[in-house]
């Protein structure tokens, strides 16, 4: 049986997604929108043509608009239907994604961006409920009225602000912020990632903004979503993203580089290759690479960073850095090697200058930015968690746990860069690798 979804952006038709005869999913654009020369693509991996994209052109995009593992599984069984069946999926959450666009069926149009959108701030038990309620219905999957989708495999909301207080959008209403529960099974998720986020804006890393809170003494994080903006009439306005896996199209199930998935040589490759101001862009990626080596994040993979689309390519501000050394039971590899080492304690001089070849940036630069870095998270920890441990929301002996193991590491990072780097073992020169292709 043949269905489709319509593809809007900001109040436009872009083209369609549909199912054929097989049940597989493709998309076309619309003539009219293929004519408007300044209409964007979808997608780097979606540009545009006449011609129709087959699932597998169009799947790594689209698939990467939904949750992922577990809670794939929990919205699969809150809607009744199969976890692999990405339309059925999109058909029931898409019409808040990440990004600019809306999925809406076949008959539905967007709501007119003046027209009146009551949203009630919840009440604390409200709000109680939720936070209980998601790790089982994850994104709130299958209740009236909500059609909310984000990717990734930790629980999360889209939700909206109404006199600063936390509310559920109401239908086509474009969410503002992202209500990140604290992870069941590791204890002081909230106080990391809070601790790690806000160290990350005090070291100068552009990282989107958070904010602890909490409710009935549970924490959770409110994430501001870089993707909205407000425009001179007062109106939410989504901007269009995606992710390096989408860009590049790589389906979200190979999003780790030993799987397939994006190398940070790809990543800069891609970077410098489509931003606007690619110099700007790299210098950002490196020091986002170095710092999540400093303070333990080894799960930064190819759908933890993303670009910004629209008139202009850019890189988005950061999100979802925790230290996930933290927690032993996570792997210690790096989801992303950093010049051919997979831990921190493989790391030395010599890792540096193969990793400053590896990204095309002059190996001493890449060292003394490794040093100064280093030097500013040993020089924040104590501020930010003073400013964090703010009683009745963040467990101060949490903030100090993560704390003190980013430290340790920290000292070992300038290590690092201060050390000679190890002869070399072969007078075979290192290549840059080239650029992923379209």
């Amino acid at each position: 049986m043949k269905r489709l979804l319509r593809v809007w952006w900001e109040g436009r038709g872009v083209g369609t997604l549909r199912t054929n005869e097989h049940g597989e999913m493709q998309f076309a654009y619309d003539a009219t929108w293929l004519e408007n020369v300044e209409a964007p693509p979808l997608s780097l991996s979606l540009p545009k043509r006449e011609a129709l994209f087959k699932r597998r052109e169009c799947r790594p995009f689209f698939a990467g608009l939904l949750p992922e593992d577990v809670q794939r599984d929990g919205v699969a069984r809150a809607l009744g239907v199969s976890r692999g069946n990405d339309f059925a999926l999109l058909d029931a959450l898409g019409g808040d994604v990440a990004g600019a666009l809306m999925l809406l069926p076949e008959g539905s149009t967007p709501p007119e961006p003046d027209r009146g959108l009551a949203s009630r701030p919840l009440e604390e038990a409200a709000l109680r409920d939720i936070l209980d309620s998601l790790p089982s219905r994850p994104l709130l999957a299958g209740q009236d009225g909500l059609r909310l989708s984000l990717a990734g495999a930790q629980s999360k909301l889209p939700v909206v602000l109404v006199e600063d207080r936390v509310a559920l959008p109401a239908p086509g209403q474009p969410t503002t912020h992202i209500l990140k529960p604290p992870i069941a099974r590791f204890s002081g998720t909230t106080e990391n990632e809070a601790l790690v986020m806000r160290l990350a804006a005090r070291c100068g890393l552009p990282v989107a903004r958070v904010e602890p809170r909490a409710v009935e003494h549970r924490p959770y994080l409110l994430i501001e979503r870089y993707d909205r903006r407000v425009d001179d009439h007062g109106r939410v306005r989504r901007l269009h993203q995606e992710d390096i896996c989408q860009a590049l199209g790589i389906v979200p199930e190979h999003k780790y580089a030993a799987e397939g998935g994006p190398t940070l040589p790809d990543t800069f490759a891609l970077v410098r290759r489509v931003t606007l101001q690619p110099a700007l862009a790299v210098l950002a990626l490196l020091d986002v690479a170095i710092f999540n080596v400093t303070v333990g994040n080894a799960d930064a993979h190819g759908k933890n960073f993303s670009l910004l689309l629209g008139n202009a390519v850019t890189l988005a501000p950061f999100y979802d850095l925790l230290c996930t050394a933290a927690y032993p039971e996570l792997s210690p590899r790096f989801a992303m090697k950093v010049g051919g080492a997979s831990t921190l304690e493989e790391i030395d001089g010599s890792t540096w200058v193969k990793f400053a070849t590896d990204i095309g940036i002059g190996a001493p630069y890449v060292r003394g930015r490794v040093g100064e870095l280093a030097g500013l998270v040993l020089a924040g920890l104590d501020e930010v968690v003073d400013r964090l441990a703010e009683p009745g929301v963040l467990q101060h002996d949490e903030l100090t746990r993560v704390a003190t193991l980013i430290r340790s590491r920290a000292g070992r990072v300038a290590a690092t860069a201060d050390a000679t780097p190890a002869p070399r073992r072969s007078r075979r020169p290192l290549r840059r690798p080239a650029p992923p292709s379209d």
